[in-house]
């Protein structure tokens, strides 16, 4: 890309963006063409086994800098950690049962939310450790939320069929998004805010009008139970992965059926978009993973070398690598364009049900039923 003719057009766009800008835009984009451009051939090694909990695990998120990182476990605490040294800063207790959905309040990262089994989500200062509020309302487990990019509110998703939008400054409900037939058990916020979407196993995502509460689509035509829905970057598609081992591309907008991903040979247990929402890459119960291209969606790459099912699938920040966890004891990190294999995290002694990159994409965590968290630099 021409980076003067981008800052051009930016400047069209964006009316805050004024003449005297302009210098700075042009530098701001050669900046992330040499960032993109940059030849990586990072090995990651094994930097800390921490025996995090004294039961196992149910989840680890990043902040956004990947300056610290949070584990959720069945011991019904949430435990903050510091990433370069390894180090527990505080663990967040009160929940009555096990704390199994958590996330940062990203690209902030100063406020942690923890959805959890005994019914309630409390919400969290990262600095102190201190609980701001406690919300009460659903009648089954919370099992996933997430907040919105604005970081005003936090929504939780139940197995009592509904999800919830909490105000979090209020510490209030907003609304209850009722609907579904069937458990909830993916939520995704668009990054403007005033969309999300909920997967149930009903079969069925449901569009919601974030301001009103309103279902505004119902995308049907999965044949199994949902396991992962999400919007990409721009807000313009919506991912779906089933149960019924194919994973289906929606219109955000209108709410209809674009195309559907076929290939896997059992169940999807993850989709994920990379950052740029221009590939698609899916983990299955079969042991292998698959990148496809959004807009011809056409399969780029297969995934294969898991000796059983993959639970987790992601790209890093800059979409050049994909990271998977498998049952079989081992995470992978493969070349996005080419599927190659280009490493093997080794170690835990049971099954990886969780991983992540840092927003560098130099430091990885895993998550293991062998009860510890691994940090890999």
């Amino acid at each position: 890309t021409d980076a003067i003719a981008l800052a051009e057009e930016i400047g069209k766009g964006e009316p805050l963006i004024t003449a005297s800008c302009k210098e700075h835009i042009i530098h701001l984009v050669r900046r992330l063409q040499e960032k993109l451009e940059e030849k990586e051939d990072h090995k990651f090694y094994l930097f800390k086994v921490l025996r995090a909990h004294i039961l196992p695990l149910t989840n680890v998120a990043f902040n956004k800098s990947g300056s610290r990182f949070i584990t959720g476990s069945y011991d019904r605490t949430c435990k903050v950690w510091d990433t370069a040294s390894g180090e527990e800063l505080c663990t967040l207790e009160g929940h009555g049962n096990v704390v199994y959905a958590i996330a940062f309040n990203n690209p902030y990262g100063d406020k942690i939310a923890t959805g959890s089994f005994d019914k309630t989500c409390k919400l969290w200062s990262t600095e102190t450790g201190k609980c701001y509020h406690t919300f009460r309302g659903h009648s089954a487990e919370i099992v996933c939320l997430s907040f919105n990019l604005q970081s005003t509110l936090v929504a939780t998703g139940s197995m009592d069929t509904t999800a919830k939008l909490w105000d979090i400054e209020k510490g209030e409900e907003v609304v209850t998004l009722s609907g579904h037939s069937a458990e909830i058990i993916a939520l995704s916020f668009n990054t403007t805010g005033d969309r999300i979407i909920t997967g149930s196993f009903d079969h069925t995502v449901a569009v919601w009008d974030v301001g009103t509460g309103r279902m505004l689509h119902t995308l049907i035509g999965h044949r199994g139970e949902i396991s992962s829905a999400q919007f990409n970057w721009d807000c313009s598609l919506i991912v779906t992965g089933s149960m019924d081992k194919t994973c289906m591309l929606w219109n955000a907008m209108t709410g209809t059926h674009i195309a559907t991903l076929t290939g896997h040979s059992d169940e999807i247990l993850d989709v994920c978009f990379d950052y740029a929402g221009q590939r698609i890459a899916t983990a299955s119960a079969d042991g292998s993973a698959r990148v496809y291209n959004a807009e011809t969606r056409e399969c780029i790459a297969k995934l294969e070398g898991h000796g059983s099912e993959i639970s987790k699938v992601c790209f890093n920040p800059k979409g050049n690598r994909i990271l998977t966890a498998s049952s079989d004891k081992t995470a992978r990190l493969w070349d996005a364009a080419t599927g190659h294999c280009l490493q093997i995290l080794e170690g835990h002694t049971d099954e990886i049900f969780s991983c992540a990159f840092n927003y560098k994409g130099d430091i990885i965590i895993t998550g293991s039923k062998d009860n510890t968290c691994r940090i890999w630099h």
